[in-house]
């Protein structure tokens, strides 16, 4: 297995998403992700798009899982506040029953 080398910031995102799904971790797939700095005048931090599929059976259960109530979810990331989080796209049925979805993501550090 290929180990991701991700920040504190994005390693935090990643657990506490796959962990609101409550279910096990082989049923979301991590396609792509991706961080990069982010500063404004007082804060800084992180931004991320993170790309999952998350494959049949169960898919749209699975889906709504992780998905549902994102925007206004609170997440435990030492160090870190989930500024802003949203799905830019409306998630994707893909022709083998899995579904694609796309989270975007502001991390602050405190």
């Amino acid at each position: 297995m290929m180990k991701l080398a991700l920040s504190a910031a994005a390693a935090g995102l990643l657990r506490a998403l796959l962990a609101r799904a409550g279910v096990s971790r082989d049923r979301i797939l991590l396609t792509e992700f991706r961080s990069v700095d982010w500063n404004s005048l007082t804060f800084s931090g992180e931004r991320h798009e993170i790309d999952f599929r998350v494959p049949s059976p169960d898919a749209d259960l699975v889906s709504e899982l992780l998905l549902g109530g994102l925007g206004e979810a609170e997440f435990d990331i030492p160090g870190h506040i989930v500024a802003d989080i949203s799905t830019p796209q409306k998630p994707r049925r893909n022709p083998d029953g899995s579904i694609s979805v796309r989270i975007e993501a502001l991390t602050i550090a405190e």
